[in-house]
């Protein structure tokens, strides 16, 4: 059994318009819901192997802000990447690790949802993620896998999520 992480970084600062997408940071909101949701990871209980992360500033920032305290390895690919470039990802660079992170950016990580558990794994978890994957949502995977080569379609059950909002309700929906 393999388990997979994936982290969206937290809220951008969408008021930075002189930026490019990718050089975009995070707002006041979204450092808070980094810091908090490190702290959950951290507290959380799985130590993390790898760490692979898209090298957008908003995903550096959040990750700063976590402090998760796994080194991590910068992967352009993962920059908005689609479910099949994240599989590849994971498939060629998942090495040894038995716990591996992915920190990134939506549509993809959320997609990787519906990849990832098969219908008949669905749980109350997945239908509460599968809502929405929210700025700074943390998900975890439990992967029927030896070898990250074998990452696939429905072979893995969600069992951990969890959103800023659920830590703070003050980082909850804006109104």
């Amino acid at each position: 059994m393999k388990i997979l992480g994936l982290l969206r970084h937290a809220k951008s600062d969408w008021g930075q318009s002189d930026k490019r997408d990718f050089d975009r940071g995070l707002n006041k909101r979204g450092c808070k819901g980094a810091a908090l949701i490190g702290d959950h990871i951290r507290d959380h209980g799985v130590k993390w192997d790898k760490l692979i992360a898209s090298p957008a500033q908003r995903v550096k920032t959040t990750l700063e802000e976590a402090a998760i305290g796994a080194e991590i390895e910068w992967e352009e690919a993962l920059y908005l990447a689609s479910t099949d470039t994240i599989f590849d990802v994971i498939h060629e660079q998942g090495g040894e690790a038995d716990t591996l992170l992915i920190a990134g950016h939506n549509p993809g990580l959320g997609d990787m949802l519906f990849e990832l558990v098969a219908p008949a794994n669905e749980n109350a978890l997945f239908d509460e993620a599968k809502v929405k994957f929210p700025t700074a949502a943390f998900a975890v995977f439990e992967l029927e896998i030896d070898d990250w080569s074998q990452l696939k379609e429905g072979c893995g059950t969600l069992v951990h999520f969890a959103r800023p909002r659920d830590l703070d309700p003050e980082l909850g929906p804006e109104h």
